[in-house]
């Protein structure tokens, strides 16, 4: 072998000084990925020796789990179509979830308005201007119940992109779920309640990062206790890639937030394996097709090995990383916004061949504004086609053994592996975050990415190249002042109406819980089912906690 070995690299020597003299092409400045990292001109055994088969591939639903968590992937079962939907009032919201499932969406995707996000109620100074604008205003109960009108909870899995408030909202869908007779056990879903990557990347938190990870292991425990079938939070990477991290960085900054959520996990006691398996991710769908699966295979290795070296997990289903994927919405472009579809297209492609398990496509018209129907139809259609013809879903993991992906997946590995040591030296996530690491990196190379492009060494259709001057004129969907005018009006009447002894009790309970150290889920749930809005019960949380002050970072 170590000759065959020797004899293959004095033949690639010679292939590569014949290849020099082939010159590239003219209109390529460097040959990188989208991260900024060096792609060789061939990949073959002399540059990506093959993998261990065993040791790093194995079985689909085997460890390690780097083709796949499931034995059969999408011949046993495709993945959940989820678009990410929210926008007005409840009510509007409800007739869009209708009419996507109408047209074949297999899961529901709450998208929430700001000020829902940062836990006020509409009528809030900090609410004014943005009630119903980026996704749906949800103050109470009320407006949950309204939201899932004539949608049955018990056969719909439902996830929820919302984190500082998020155990309050879910208990706002839970005590939906109960008023519909579906006993909260039953309930199906996911609520993102990933604080971490809020201080790190997206900046919609409520407490403090200490009382905030003490809420999520809250809801870690209840979920442990009486929700088993519900995702306690989604470890999302989306949000760091969004903000401008390479692929690298939004991998290992993900699982180094999914290592900790696990450390506070044990910590308050809890048996790894009865709460490991209710763990889910999110991750960015982005243009580089081969760096994204590449990403996904990795994250699954490293989950998995961690998860039993460090943590002792045994359950497969303890090791087993499942994730949620979005088509990056960075890379949507005002320009030109029908190219739009076609990018979203590419990047559903890498989200399947990487073996997510569920999908959003963005719209074509996000640039500009909430998308309208007819653009959402196009998006829920593009996973349609990828799932019914292209045939695409019926082999796992087609791309293994590939030399090009295996190194890719490989690189992957060693660089988040890099990227825990340095968290580590710096003391851990916490510290970290809190001194704004994550935070300078993710600038840094959203920074380097921006100069690549200007500088047209990244090429964007219709932006820095093959540029049109044309007028952009596509149907939009607008949310009026009326809006926030009724959603004001709403949460007044449901004060005035609401047995008013009944919820201040409800809300002296989260108080007393938050002062006791109480896992704080049945309190939130009491005060859902007396209709205390999100806002009043956010308040209390922001009185007993305080509230959070960024770092600087640079």
């Amino acid at each position: 072998m170590a000759d065959e070995n020797d004899r293959l690299r004095g033949l690639r020597a010679s292939w590569e000084h014949r290849a020099k003299g082939a010159p590239p092409r003219p209109d390529a400045k460097e040959f990188t990925t989208l991260s900024g990292d060096s792609i060789d001109l061939l990949y073959d055994p002399t540059n990506s020796p093959p993998p261990d088969y065993l040791r790093d591939l194995g079985f689909p639903g085997e460890f390690p789990f780097t083709r796949g968590p499931y034995p059969n992937m999408y011949r046993g079962r495709l993945w959940t179509m989820r678009q990410f939907s929210g926008f007005g009032t409840a009510a509007d919201t409800n007739r869009r979830y209708r009419f996507l499932l109408e047209h074949g969406q297999t899961g529901l995707s709450v998208a929430f308005d700001f000020p829902t996000l940062m836990g006020y109620d509409p009528d809030h100074a900090r609410a004014r201007g943005e009630v119903g604008l980026c996704g749906v205003a949800i103050s109470s109960l009320a407006d949950m119940e309204t939201l899932f009108e004539d949608i049955p909870l018990e056969r719909i899995s439902t996830s929820m992109t919302i984190n500082g408030p998020a155990p309050v909202v879910w208990a706002f869908y839970l005590a939906c779920a109960e008023k519909q007779g579906v006993p909260i056990a039953k309930v199906r879903g996911t609520i993102q309640n990933d604080c971490l990557k809020e201080f790190q990347a997206q900046h919609a938190w409520l407490v403090p990062i200490e009382p905030a990870l003490k809420l999520i292991v809250d809801t870690f425990e209840f979920a442990v206790l009486q929700a088993p079938k519900f995702n306690p939070i989604s470890i999302s990477g989306y949000h760091i890639r969004e903000a401008g991290s390479t692929a690298l960085q939004e991998l290992a900054f993900t699982l180094a937030n999914g290592f900790e959520y696990v450390r506070r996990g044990v910590a308050r006691g809890l048996d790894v394996n009865a709460f490991a398996p209710r763990l889910s991710f999110f991750f960015n769908a982005h243009i580089d097709l081969f760096e994204e699966i590449a990403k996904y295979r990795a994250a699954r290795r490293l989950w998995a090995r961690r998860l039993k070296e460090e943590f002792g997990a045994t359950r497969p289903e303890s090791l087993r990383l499942r994730f949620h994927t979005q088509t990056a919405g960075v890379s949507l472009m005002a320009q030109q916004p029908e190219n739009n579809i076609v990018r979203t297209a590419y990047e559903a492609l890498a989200a399947v061949l990487g073996g997510t398990q569920s999908l959003h496509t963005n719209s074509m018209d996000e640039t500009y504004a909430l998308p309208t129907e007819k653009a959402v139809k196009i998006a829920l259609r593009t996973q349609q086609i990828l799932a019914y013809e292209t045939e695409v879903p019926h082999t796992i993991d087609p791309l293994a053994g590939s030399y090009a992906v295996e190194a890719l997946t490989h690189r992957m590995e060693r660089g988040a592996e890099r990227a825990f040591r340095e968290i580590e030296e710096r003391g851990g996530v916490t510290k970290a975050t809190e001194e704004g690491y994550f935070q300078r990196e993710i600038h840094l190379a959203a920074a380097r990415y921006q100069k690549a492009v200007e500088e047209g060494r990244k090429t964007i259709v219709g932006v820095n190249r093959f540029v049109e001057e044309e007028e952009v004129d596509i149907p939009l969907l607008r949310v009026g002042p009326e809006v926030e005018l009724e959603q004001v009006k709403r949460v007044k009447r449901l004060r005035a109406t609401r047995n008013k002894g009944k919820a201040r009790a409800a809300l002296n309970g989260v108080r007393g819980a938050c002062r006791a150290g109480e896992n704080l889920m049945p309190r939130f749930l009491e005060a859902a089912h007396a209709y205390a809005t999100l806002g009043e019960i956010c308040d209390v949380l922001r009185e007993e906690f305080g509230e959070y002050r960024e770092p600087k970072v640079f």
